[in-house]
């Protein structure tokens, strides 16, 4: 089944970022990401502003990646595109540019699972980087997912454990934003806890069974903690910002970590990895670390522009799609709720 010199173009557009990448085997050329400032004003991303955006980015973007690989657009074998989960208006922009310039260009197609892609991200050609050996788990973390992934194979996932509610992702940009910091507010949160004391408050942990994890009551706790501190000081969080950004990181981090820890040693898996855009979290890459060496696990971190959305993601894994024979038709739909 193994096939020499396979040329992918992935195409992500779940949410905010138009991105485009060109895959050679299992080496990246190419990999361009336009990003939209509009959202920032409104502390969040607007749907409708997102797919227009996308409208006008995702031409540009495709035909900039193709440049810099070095290619022609009829050297593309395939296209792969992000189906799903997102926004709905986001999808469709990706979805229906797929199916137009696979019709054009009269070359097969395939879906993949946004979540699929950051999983396999791993698995892009990186010179002395190694690839996780299946089967491994996947603490995947974003602004909409928190997940852990037993991951079987290429094609063979299965979530073991998710979030009842609010992802780690959103945890960390509303609460950022209860502290007066601009959107994206997550960054922000690891910049400032890096100078600040991560015992310094302490917030709360939910109780839940098994691998699942909850984040709206900690966002909660915040709120509360905040309007009582800044009702007998007015610059308390001025004054205590690197340390209540430290303490808060370090609750989202072992509130990760106390599930992960619990379903690798219920599985018997020593190969632990992490994705998403949270991923690039230092306290989060820095506790990974600690723990592989406590635990003795192979641990797989990702580069920082495979973390946040990004095409390269998407093409990797329509690779294995493709090679699978696993390809779409023109009936094709965007589903903002595909799961894994």
């Amino acid at each position: 089944m193994v096939k020499n010199n396979i040329i992918i173009l992935g195409i992500e557009s779940s949410c905010d970022d138009t991105s485009a990448s060109i895959l050679k085997n299992e080496a990246i050329l190419s990999n361009v990401v336009a990003g939209q400032e509009v959202h920032e004003r409104y502390g969040g991303v607007v749907p409708e502003l997102a797919s227009r955006a996308h409208q006008q980015n995702i031409l540009p973007v495709v035909d900039t990646a193709i440049k810099k690989a070095g290619i022609q657009l009829n050297d593309i074998d395939a296209i792969a595109f992000t189906n799903g989960p997102g926004l709905l208006g986001s999808l469709l922009v990706g979805t229906s540019f797929a199916k137009a310039l696979s019709l054009g260009l009269q070359i097969p197609m395939v879906t993949v699972n946004h979540m699929h892609g950051h999983v396999l991200a791993h698995f892009i050609d990186e010179e002395g980087k190694s690839k996780p050996n299946f089967p491994f788990l996947c603490l995947t973390v974003s602004g909409g997912h928190t997940q852990i992934v037993l991951v079987k194979d290429y094609l063979d996932m299965e979530v073991i454990g998710t979030t009842r509610d609010d992802a780690a992702g959103e945890a960390f940009d509303k609460t950022a934003k209860l502290l007066g910091l601009p959107y994206p507010g997550g960054p922000l949160i690891d910049k400032n806890a890096q100078l600040g004391n991560p015992n310094a408050f302490a917030f709360t942990k939910p109780t839940l069974p098994d691998f699942e994890y909850s984040f709206s009551g900690l966002k909660t706790n915040v709120l509360q903690f905040l309007q009582r501190n800044t009702k007998k000081d007015k610059d308390f969080v001025k004054n205590n910002m690197n340390d209540i950004c430290a303490s808060l990181q370090k609750t989202i981090i072992d509130i990760l970590f106390d599930k992960l820890l619990l379903a690798a040693a219920a599985y018997n898996i020593k190969e632990i990895a992490i994705a998403g855009g949270v991923s690039a979290n230092s306290g989060l890459r820095k506790r990974l670390a600690e723990e592989g060496i406590k635990n003795q696990w192979k641990t797989h971190i990702p580069k920082f522009e495979y973390c946040t959305d990004n095409a390269a993601m998407i093409a990797i894994a329509g690779r294995y799609r493709y090679l699978s024979g696993k390809l779409a038709d023109q009936r094709v739909v965007a589903n903002a709720r595909l799961k894994i």
